[in-house]
């Protein structure tokens, strides 16, 4: 992804106060929803600082300010994450989750679609188990 998609990235997002919609909703229906059930249980019982950590990570990878390197240090996301078993079953449950995330905050289906992409394609290399 080049720097012109990324800045686009957060701009389709709608910026910073949409972003922070996007992930308070991505958690709560991980929070409410059975289907998301693996996918919680990697989680603290408190969301309340994953909800932090994802939306300042996601505002620099969108192209918005980086607010998750000079709170937490560089990312290295595949790495802090391999103590979690992710295979093909969470990823989806991570996509279907964003997915329903935008669909409620009224994202169109345009919008949808390059954001699941390049959502995808993080979520795939985040995989460490085959299934």
């Amino acid at each position: 992804m080049n720097e012109d998609d990324t800045i686009r990235m957060y701009d389709l997002v709608g910026g910073d106060e949409k972003l922070r919609e996007l992930v308070d909703r991505f958690y709560d229906l991980m929070d409410l929803e059975s289907g998301f059930a693996e996918l919680r249980a990697m989680h603290p019982p408190s969301l309340e600082i994953s909800r932090e950590k994802l939306y300042r990570f996601l505002s620099g990878w969108t192209g918005g300010p980086d607010l998750y390197t000079p709170q937490y240090g560089q990312a290295f996301l595949r790495a802090r994450h391999l103590p979690f078993p992710i295979g093909t079953s969470a990823r989806d449950q991570w996509l279907t989750c964003m997915l329903m995330a935008m669909q409620d905050l009224g994202f169109d289906e345009d919008k949808q679609d390059v954001l699941l992409q390049a959502f995808f394609k993080t979520a795939d290399w985040m995989r460490n188990q085959a299934s």
